[in-house]
């Protein structure tokens, strides 16, 4: 397994297991339990990308996307952060 995808599904479990601790508790807090959630999302957004760039396989969350932007701003966002990879990965070498 890549590292990088490695690295990433363990912080992903992790944060899926923070989360399940906070709600799981006999009292929850609303701002702990968003909190938690967040993370979640921000490791799965994270896991998708590095996964992607990887494999060039689509995310397997595709509603974790939804941010309120149509489909082609947020595809031409990633396009242009490709490139900016591409360009700055060419520069290293």
């Amino acid at each position: 397994m890549s590292k990088k995808i490695e690295a990433a599904t363990k912080r992903l479990t992790k944060a899926i297991k923070k989360h399940s601790e906070v709600v799981g508790a006999s009292s929850v807090t609303l701002k702990k339990a968003q909190r938690a959630a967040v993370e979640i999302q921000e490791a799965a957004i994270a896991y998708a990308l590095i996964v992607q760039e990887k494999t060039g396989i689509e995310t397997p969350f595709p509603n974790l996307w939804n941010s309120g932007l149509e489909a082609s701003t947020i595809t031409s966002l990633i396009s242009e952060r490709d490139a900016l990879v591409k360009k700055s990965g060419s520069k290293n070498k």
